[in-house]
């Protein structure tokens, strides 16, 4: 009997501020671990989706956001992640759980970076680079 894979339910935001630098942090666990990619995690059992982003924005960056429209979606291996806008409304940023680093980037800090895997192409194509 073959096994079916199970994907692994993720979201990811993109949160841009007034300047239109994008949130970005970087990855300590794999995949992607020293690598740069926007802030998100695993939906946790019984959480939404909305759920899901807030709290992993408040784990990984120390801020509080609100969840915006879906951008798209993406797999990336056995992560199957819905990236959605937000907006950060409150905290103070810091690089929490899961991430070794955070910070607003603009268009040319983000071309110089190492990024995860197909980021810089996606957020292209879906129209959300920073400024």
């Amino acid at each position: 009997m073959t096994q079916r894979s199970r994907h692994v339910p993720c979201v990811g935001a993109i949160v841009h501020d007034t300047d239109g630098r994008l949130l970005l942090v970087q990855r300590t666990n794999e995949p992607g671990a020293g690598l740069w990619s926007v802030p998100g995690g695993r939906v946790e059992s019984g959480e939404t989706d909305a759920e899901a982003l807030v709290r992993e924005l408040a784990e990984e960056t120390g801020l509080v956001v609100e969840p915006g429209p879906l951008v798209g979606r993406v797999r990336r291996g056995d992560y199957d992640i819905a990236d959605y806008s937000a907006r950060a409304i409150g905290g103070t940023l810091r690089a929490g759980d899961d991430a070794a680093d955070a910070r607003w980037v603009d268009a040319a800090e983000f071309a110089a970076l190492p990024l995860v895997d197909e980021l810089a192409e996606t957020l292209g194509g879906w129209g959300v680079l920073p400024r």
